[in-house]
């Protein structure tokens, strides 16, 4: 049996005000729901701008990847119709980045299942915190 997912919660303040998620442990079908649970948590309590730690994350699932795209989602629900079809263009056509959720620090394995599964073409991915939270601007 896997280990539980344990998620630790941080404040930063760039730019914008960020929420990061210090993920430890697998993120694969029987921790997943808990990702989504914590983001959708602190969504309600007003967060906007997530950055996920991922360093001590060893392996991502499909089921992982579902939960990055519903917190996307989530991320992304207050903007307008209209900028929606400009983020959706702009992900067919690779010139969107997300300005809601970052990734930082994903281990090897983790990096190649975002790559392979395209995350990487709509969520940047930093090596460096202080890099990441100096990114995030107001949209």
């Amino acid at each position: 049996m896997a280990a539980p997912l344990n998620i630790t919660v941080s404040e930063e303040q760039g730019q914008v005000p960020i929420t990061v998620f210090h993920v430890a442990g697998d993120i694969d079908g029987s921790s997943y729901e808990t990702l989504r649970t914590e983001a959708a948590s602190a969504y309600e309590a007003g967060m906007r701008y997530l950055l996920l730690d991922l360093a001590k994350v060893k392996y991502m699932s499909s089921a992982g990847l579902r939960a990055l795209h519903n917190i996307f989602d989530m991320l992304n629900a207050d903007i307008s119709a209209e900028e929606q079809k400009k983020v959706a263009r702009g992900i067919l056509d690779g010139s969107y980045k997300s300005p809601y959720l970052k990734l930082l620090n994903p281990t090897r394995d983790v990096q190649r299942t975002l790559s392979t599964a395209g995350f990487d073409m709509f969520l940047e991915i930093h090596n460096k915190a202080k890099a990441a939270i100096n990114s995030f601007t107001q949209p």
